[in-house]
């Protein structure tokens, strides 16, 4: 691993050296984050999921921009041209464009106006008025066929000064720093351009600094632009540019200061500037991109992280209009017993008939719940049923849930191979009971980009949402952890360490052999090699097995442990999660028991908490939903 690179994630990240390396370390050896992150916090000491991301995803940068340095000084060194002070200032580059704007000197050059210029011998002509002369003498010899009068070729070779400057490394970057601090973005409306729903009215004449651009306010005046309706350009005093450029560059007082002012005057406007805005307004885009992934990654962990409501007879409302509501009775697992439509809605206004469905199925279920979908019909579904639960043999109450990707799921082979015989709104209603029972259990099935609300998600890198929501799928999941006998492939498939064979394999023994009794048993099924079973045991649980141990967030490697400590406390597996326990437990001296059992505090810390809370849940600490029995005004 390298040292330079370790040091600079350390910095960059406010992480200390030595966890960065042992991070490094047990991803390198085929270890999931989920993994490290639960039941390696001893070595990392403690860095959550998003710190160890954070520290795959830089390391991984750092070590491309190095191959980047690295090609670099070998083909200037191919050359000829290295010399030991470019190699250290390509090595002490901390950001590519930095390399690149090194490089750019170097780099064969497509035909350009300089280098038709050099073609035609003016090249020294170029040297002569950069070395601020008194006075020149011999133009004529750099005329030719190409090169026909003396103007001429005091053009050319202020084309070939004007590449100079713009491949000039420190200019660039003093350029490109001082448009960050000073620049505005601004944007006015296209002329003649038409802005059907009046989207971009607040854009159509705008102007912010760049250091104080909100992100979402980049990407809205990016799509814009790309649609048509608004012009977009950076706004600043060129003035400064061109002063700071006079200074650096023009050495003395000379007959060929106007010349060279031209040159600077036309490479900023011909080549810098256009080049560095491109740069810039894509590292805002970037940064837009970015902050959209993050809320739209925020949203879809906060919907996966509903509290489910375990043990209730839940009934799915899909609301609708002319189609009708679509109704479902779900049994306390999420296991369908009935399916009905009903017509409460406009046009039909079938609120009698309507009414006596409902209640005829909640006194046949006895149904605790109705889960209201949110999308169209919403409001007026919400009325009716606030209206005919008050005329309810029992309790019931009602919630309103986000159908968000109901209807991606309902109609995706998944949903049609779980139940064939249903059109697409009655498995919708199906997934929206579901929700309020097991709202990460229903909701992996659907590509997460489904799920969320992302105001932006079509302005942004596919590949990187999906990398980014998967990641929040995957990190909810193992955290949560999985019943294995009762889960489904689609939540078995983010467990940590898993592949395709293994969750068929899974899957298969399961549906064959029956329920599994032990994390053992998993062993033997097929695939499941050592380093599988390591990565994933710990997030799968067996809530009525042979071992209590099986159901809590103990890795089996710590088992022994965990036997040694009970037995210290004349305890036994038996008495997990009991006041006896619990009374034991707290009065423990941990210094003394980490000692005994060789045992790091961390491990102990998680092992103690799960004997006291064998099956706790991390959506427990969440805001359970909002039950209602009447419309809140």
């Amino acid at each position: 691993m390298n040292e330079n690179i370790i040091k600079e994630i350390s910095n960059d990240l406010k992480v200390n050296t030595l966890k960065v390396e042992a991070t490094l370390k047990l991803l390198s050896e085929g270890n999931t984050i989920p993994f490290i992150a639960r039941y390696r916090k001893e070595v990392t000491g403690n860095l959550d999921e998003e710190q160890i991301r954070k520290i795959s995803d830089v390391y991984e940068y750092q070590m491309n921009l190095l191959k980047r340095k690295e090609d670099i000084i070998r083909l200037i060194d191919e050359k000829g041209l290295l010399t030991e002070e470019l190699k250290n200032n390509i090595l002490k580059c901390t950001k590519l464009v930095e390399v690149e704007d090194i490089y750019r000197p170097f780099k064969e050059k497509k035909k350009t106006k300089a280098t038709e210029a050099i073609k035609n011998g003016l090249e020294p002509l170029a040297k002569i008025i950069m070395s601020f002369p008194k006075q020149i003498t011999g133009i004529d010899k750099f005329l030719n066929d190409n090169v026909k009068t003396k103007e001429d070729a005091i053009t050319g070779a202020k084309y070939i000064i004007a590449e100079w400057i713009s491949d000039n490394a420190y200019y660039r970057k003093w350029i490109r720093s001082f448009l960050y601090k000073n620049a505005s973005l601004t944007s006015k409306k296209k002329k003649n351009s038409v802005d059907e729903n009046a989207t971009y009215t607040i854009y159509y004449d705008f102007s912010e600094p760049l250091k104080g651009l909100k992100p979402h306010r980049i990407l809205a005046i990016n799509r814009g632009e790309k649609e048509g309706v608004l012009t977009v350009k950076l706004d600043y005093d060129e003035e400064k540019i061109i002063e700071f450029l006079e200074k650096k560059i023009i050495k003395r007082e000379s007959f060929v200061n106007p010349l060279v002012k031209s040159a600077i005057k036309d490479s900023l406007k011909r080549l810098i500037l256009p080049s560095v805005e491109r740069e810039i307004r894509a590292d805002l885009k970037e940064k837009g991109e970015d902050r959209a992934i993050e809320n739209f990654s925020s949203n879809v962990e906060h919907l996966l992280l509903t509290p489910p409501l375990k043990d209730k007879v839940v009934l799915g409302y899909d609301p609708a209009f002319r189609t009708g509501c679509k109704l479902a009775v779900l049994d306390k697992t999420g296991k369908p017993l009935e399916i009905a439509v009903i017509y409460p809605t406009e046009p039909h206004n079938d609120i009698e008939g309507s009414k006596k469905k409902i209640l005829e199925l909640i006194d046949k279920y006895n149904i605790d719940i109705i889960a209201i979908g949110n999308g169209t019909a919403s409001r007026e579904s919400e009325t009716f049923i606030a209206d005919t639960i008050k005329d309810s043999k029992r309790k019931v109450e009602y919630v309103i849930v986000s159908e968000a990707g109901a209807s991606v799921y309902s109609a995706s082979p998944l949903a049609i191979s779980e139940f064939p015989s249903l059109t697409v709104e009655k498995r919708s209603a199906i997934s929206i009971g579901r929700r309020i029972q097991d709202a990460l259990a229903e909701l992996v099935k659907i590509d997460p980009k489904s799920i969320g609300v992302g105001l932006y998600q079509h302005d942004v890198p596919e590949k990187k949402l999906d990398e980014s929501l998967g990641f929040v799928v995957l990190k909810t999941v193992n955290g949560v952890g999985v019943n294995i006998n009762t889960a489904s492939s689609s939540l078995v498939s983010y467990v940590s360490g898993h592949n395709i064979n293994v969750i068929k394999e899974l899957i298969d023994t399961r549906d064959i052999k029956g329920k599994f009794r032990s994390r053992e048993e998993l062993l033997k099924v097929k695939g499941m090699t050592p380093k599988v079973y390591e990565q994933s045991i710990g997030f799968l649980r067996i809530v009525d097995g042979d071992n209590p141990l099986d159901k809590t967030s103990v890795h089996p490697e710590s088992y022994e442990k965990v036997e040694k400590l009970l037995e210290c406390l004349n305890l036994s597996v038996n008495d997990l999660g009991s006041e006896k326990l619990i009374e034991t437990l707290d009065k423990i001296n941990e210094d003394e028991i980490i000692k005994k059992l060789d045992i790091d505090k961390y491990t102990l810390d998680d092992i103690i908490s799960s004997l006291k809370q064998p099956e706790r849940d991390l959506r427990d600490k969440y805001p359970q939903p909002v039950l209602r029995s009447d419309i809140l005004h």
